[in-house]
């Protein structure tokens, strides 16, 4: 059975730094792509950053330069450092794989950014 367990949000004033992990199980995790979303209130889900095997990364133009994604393969975890962060990045963190078809997500870890 596939699980993933973030952890890692709280809450940080305007320009400061967190880092998410998400720990999966019950998978190959060497060779799956990863991605975090995030969903703000009222708003829909959307990718904020993707790293796949190879590791190769992509970002959300909202978090390029601020944001990074890696993974420990040794660990089966993938991180997600982010950096100035602003009020706009307030939002529950989801990280997120697909396999055989089914999506699979954490609990999710909520971070709250203060101004």
């Amino acid at each position: 059975q596939v699980q993933l367990v973030e952890s890692g949000g709280g809450l940080v004033q305007a320009g400061g730094s967190l880092r998410l992990s998400c720990v999966v199980s019950g998978t190959i995790f060497s060779i799956k792509t990863m991605n975090w979303y995030r969903q703000a209130p009222g708003k829909q889900r959307e990718l904020v950053a993707r790293i796949t095997s190879d590791p190769r990364t992509n970002y959300a133009d909202s978090v390029k330069d601020r944001f990074t994604i890696f993974r420990n393969n040794v660990k089966n975890t993938v991180y997600l450092q982010m950096n100035s962060l602003k009020p706009e990045d307030t939002a529950v963190y989801y990280c997120n794989l697909q396999q055989s078809g089914i999506q699979y997500w954490g609990q999710g870890t909520q971070v709250t950014v203060s101004s």
